[in-house]
């Protein structure tokens, strides 16, 4: 280096191994009792910038250095080995006990989708596996995964080879400026082109985010683009420390408020709504407050020597492995007590095993594999010249991983096996399904069908055929099914359960020749309500440009009827009512003389304790057409809800099939040898196909021209 003062490392830093400690504390306690987001994470990311940030830049300043080879700057296999000794041998452990456990106590179900986020987080893109999936990270229940909070790891990964590879080349460039401009191999110079460039890619992630937070926010919290600006803020902490001489006094109360502001800030932010946007400033900048109220040379303020104690120390060199252990451990304990709470005992309990665990996996994996002076296991374990340890290290590595890859092929080929069956052409008198109601067919004594772990798969040919417009399109694609060169046309439009209708529609179409049309959006039903949102809660302005969209053009094509939804369970007790958003549907296709079919919601299936059933997971896991079923009286009103509307609209026919999926007291899960459900709440297409001959009745009675209906087993 050129410049007179050379570049110092810095002193390490216990106050923020102990506020590491804070971070991971509240992370997990958060899971287990409050089901909130804490803003720990966001404190791990902070910190994590900031070491790595200032690593990465004094590698630039170290490579102006003449003696510096181009080759040893752009490198990065010693950082890269360095990093994937610190985080792989935990990570890869815990999947591995993610696997075992979920064979031992998840139902088969299940498999599939662990398998796929174990593949997910060993190869870290579990958050926008996440993401795509729309999974939100809400309260911890006996239904959530194991490893969704796995997305936090896969951002820290992706964050860190990203910013790797391109402060390498960032430090190639400035170290062939310094040939031919002399300033670039300053320090000072240096630090100012890094300073710039961290600056500039913080504000536009975080101009993403803000933007993202009101367009897609359960996109956004996992969506690492969103989040890059909270490691790069502590990062640039780390290239420019703002040097201000203040009062030892003043400086503990700033790092006493910042501590206060990161404890309390999970109560009263909605971290899931909020994070990343402008509010996730609060975790973040109360992190650069602590950074820098103990950066300097001159004696700490008490509160960060009380972040360094002994205690604080100890419980943030576990963070990392805590975190991985914590939350699989909480899931599982959960599904092996059928329960969606864990109690202040249990919680406890669950607290105590997982700091034991992570103890383990650290002293006797994290520390011996990482190598070095500050594990007396290294040289007990790993003896020998580094490569020999080196070469030890990655066979471990590599056996490790082949456990995960081949669970993850296993539970795969299992998959494929189950989604080969096929339902369509099954012999509807040994599984007549709903036909065993309608018509009074006898049902023989054989396994359900599809099988409960095929039932997931159990889908309207819409999902195969691509026409279901995801949460973020805004633009409508159309399917055509039933007859297609037929003159009449009825037009499914809405979310998926308008959608799971299309299996009969798509018969009864080509039997009695008129043309089915979609326009379908993932979870939109045909609303015009202001502010419509997700099944979850989190606001979804997507929806309400998709279904002006759609209505413009059926108003456009007019087709015959338009087939919809009239109903939806209530969100605030049990039975079903119309929505407002609904009826404004309904007024305006009618004004323009456009008839509306529209088909009452079918029940989604609740316990005793009105906790949602997963059917085919209920049935996997032991249960039977009566225990995975729920009462009809829960889920629906005595009467239709759209009775009293659809006497004063003539144009509005209401469609009612409750009686083929419930008898009069009980809506079970399987019925005439099929199963109802195919999850949560959608009726299964094998299930909706054996609705065929009911829903054509029910239709011709409404609208002639839809023809004749068909016998039993047609």
């Amino acid at each position: 280096m050129t410049d007179s003062t050379p570049d110092i490392r810095p002193a390490y830093r216990t106050d923020l191994d102990g506020l590491r400690g804070v971070a991971i504390a509240l992370v997990a306690c958060f899971h287990v009792w409050f089901g909130k987001v804490s803003g720990g994470v966001d404190v791990f990311l902070t910190l994590s910038g900031y070491f790595f940030v200032g690593s990465l830049l004094r590698h630039a300043i170290a490579s102006a250095d003449p003696v510096a080879t181009f080759r040893d700057t752009l490198n990065p296999w010693p950082r890269l080995s360095r990093l994937l000794r610190r985080l792989l041998p935990a990570l890869v452990t815990v999947l591995i006990g993610v696997a075992i456990g979920a064979l031992i106590l998840l139902p088969q179900t299940r498999w599939v989708s662990i398998g796929r986020e174990i593949i997910a987080s060993a190869l870290y893109f579990q958050n926008y596996y996440l993401a795509w999936n729309s999974q939100d990270y809400l309260a911890a229940s006996s239904d959530n995964s194991p490893l969704q909070h796995l997305w936090s790891m896969s951002m820290q990964g992706q964050f860190f080879v990203a910013t790797m590879l391109f402060a390498l080349v960032l430090a190639a460039a400035l170290k062939l400026l310094g040939t031919l401009l002399p300033a670039f191999t300053k320090a000072s110079v240096i630090r100012t082109v890094i300073g710039v460039v961290v600056v500039v890619i913080a504000a536009a992630s975080f101009y993403h985010a803000t933007v993202q937070q009101g367009a897609n926010q359960p996109y956004n919290y996992y969506d690492t683009l969103a989040r890059l600006w909270e490691p790069l803020a502590g990062g640039l902490l780390a290239v420019w420390m703002p040097s201000v001489r203040l009062p030892s006094w003043l400086r503990t109360l700033i790092t006493v408020g910042a501590l206060a502001l990161i404890v309390s800030c999970g109560w009263w932010i909605d971290g899931v709504a909020e994070y990343p946007g402008p509010m996730a400033w609060v975790p973040v900048g109360a992190t650069l407050l602590i950074i820098w109220s103990g950066s300097g040379t001159a004696p700490r303020p008490a509160a960060n020597r009380a972040l360094a104690s002994r205690q604080g120390v100890w419980l943030g060199n576990l963070a990392y492995a805590l975190y991985l252990i914590h939350w699989p451990l909480l899931i599982f304990y959960l599904a092996y007590a059928d329960s969606d709470h864990a109690t202040f005992i249990e919680g406890t309990c669950i607290l105590a095993v997982s700091l034991g665990m992570a103890w383990l996996v650290k002293r006797y994996i994290e520390d011996p594999l990482r190598g070095g002076n500050r594990s007396p296991l290294a040289a007990r374990h790993w003896p020998g010249r580094p490569r020999i340890r080196y070469a030890a290290i990655m066979s471990a590595f590599l056996v490790l991983g082949a456990a995960v890859v081949g669970t993850g092929a296993k539970l795969w080929e299992h998959h494929m096996s189950t989604v080969a069956i096929g339902t369509e052409d099954i012999d509807p008198h040994l599984y007549p399904g709903a036909r065993a109601w309608i018509d009074e067919i006898p049902v023989p004594a054989r396994d359900p069908q599809p099988t409960p772990l095929a039932a997931e798969f159990d889908l309207a040919p819409t999902t195969a055929d691509g026409v279901m417009s995801d949460f973020a399109d805004l633009d409508f694609h159309v399917g055509v099914y039933g007859d297609p060169d037929a003159e009449r046309t009825i037009a499914v439009a809405g979310g998926s359960h308008a959608e799971m209708w299309v299996p009969a529609l798509d018969i009864i179409g080509k039997r009695n020749g008129f043309k089915v049309t979609t326009y379908l959006k993932m979870g939109c039903p045909l609303t015009l309500e202001k502010n419509p949102t997700r099944i979850d809660g989190t606001p979804y302005p997507e929806c309400t440009t998709w279904v002006r969209k759609v209505l413009d053009e059926l108003e456009r094509v007019r087709p015959d009827a338009v087939f919809t939804n009239s109903t939806r369970p209530r969100p605030d007790g049990p039975a079903d009512y119309v929505p407002p958003g609904y009826l404004e549907v309904f007024d305006e296709l009618t004004a323009a003389g456009i008839p509306v079919i529209a088909i009452r919601d079918t029940p989604w299936p609740h316990d005793d304790d009105g906790r949602p059933i997963n059917t085919p997971g209920c049935l996997a896991d032991g249960g039977d057409a009566h225990s995975c079923g729920s009462e009809r009286a829960a889920a629906l009103a005595l009467v239709d809800p759209i009775t009293d509307y659809a006497l004063l609209n003539p144009l509005l026919h209401p469609l009612d099939m409750s009686d083929h999926v419930c008898d009069e007291t009980f809506c079970p899960a399987i019925v005439g040898n099929i199963i109802v459900y195919k999850d949560f709440h959608h009726l299964g297409a094998t299930y909706v196909r054996s609705l065929s001959s009911a829903l054509s009745r029910a239709l011709e009675a409404e609208l002639p021209w839809t023809g004749p209906s068909f016998g039993p087993f047609d």
